[in-house]
């Protein structure tokens, strides 16, 4: 994970320098992007939004110049990770939003329209309705309301308008808009937690590998415990027999034929 951030930081500079940077990029805009090894971090659902202009234009170019470094690779942008910091005149002053992307979409498609009902923000953003209608309350319904919602309530509904919130004012020039927490369901929780172990089995085989390669012989439950010391998230016993079961099923472990408590590395 921190070689990941100190390789992007490198990226990064090494994409402003480039050619296609200096001679490409659209102005007013400042992007950094942070390129992740897949299997090393969470992974996320990807989610779909329309970009602006300007923000396809930057993507396509960085793509660009990072798959001339790196061919071979495939580079997915996680929308939902993103975020910014948009410049926004008020008639009581300008002041800076720190947003998510989500949030930033929403917003720039009022600098060509002064009122949008919430169907025409879905079909201009492309966003998945229940995280729009999570993105509408965090700018219409919290603490910090750059936008107003017609009529007034808490719950984002399908005849709902919003329209920019002129009266908008604060005493910080700078200000974050947080995000509203949607509740996870049993669902969601018990997928969350199947996704992210799917995602760790690659790190739990290459460990029970690396144990049985140098001790050779081993007893399941000697297996067990060595395992629990060198994982560093926690892990079900049931779920490091099932990935024992795989290796033995893919021939890198056996059962010793005398007893089935005891494993044999297979070279």
């Amino acid at each position: 994970m921190f070689k990941d951030i100190e390789l992007s930081k490198e990226i990064n500079e090494s994409f402003k320098q480039s050619s296609q940077a200096r001679t490409k990029l659209p102005s007013g805009i400042e992007m950094s992007v942070h390129v992740l090894t897949t299997g090393y971090w969470p992974t996320y659902p990807p989610m779909d939004v329309r970009l602006p202009h300007e923000l396809n234009v930057y993507q396509d170019i960085f793509k660009e110049f990072y798959l001339s470094k790196h061919s071979g690779r495939r580079l997915m942008w996680q929308n939902s990770l993103g975020h910014c910091v948009l410049k926004a005149d008020f008639p009581k002053g300008k002041k800076e939003l720190a947003v998510s992307l989500f949030q930033t979409v929403v917003l720039m498609l009022f600098n060509d329209a002064e009122k949008l009902s919430f169907q025409d923000i879905k079909d201009s953003t492309s966003i998945e309705d229940k995280e729009l209608r999570r993105t509408l309350q965090s700018l219409a319904c919290g603490k910090v309301r750059v936008l107003q919602k017609l009529p007034k309530g808490r719950d984002v509904e399908d005849d709902d308008s919003f329209i920019f919130n002129d009266g908008f004012a604060a005493p910080l020039y700078r200000i974050k808009v947080n995000a509203i927490q949607m509740k996870e369901t049993v669902e969601e929780n018990t997928s969350t937690t199947e996704r992210v172990f799917q995602d760790r089995q690659y790190q739990v085989d290459a460990a029970i590998v690396r144990i049985m390669k140098t001790r050779k012989v081993l007893s399941h439950t000697l297996l067990i415990t060595e395992l629990f010391q060198q994982l560093k998230f926690p892990i079900k016993p049931a779920d490091l027999k099932k990935r024992i079961e795989s290796l033995i099923d893919r021939e890198y472990l056996e059962r010793d034929r005398n007893n089935p408590q005891i494993y044999n590395y297979l070279a």
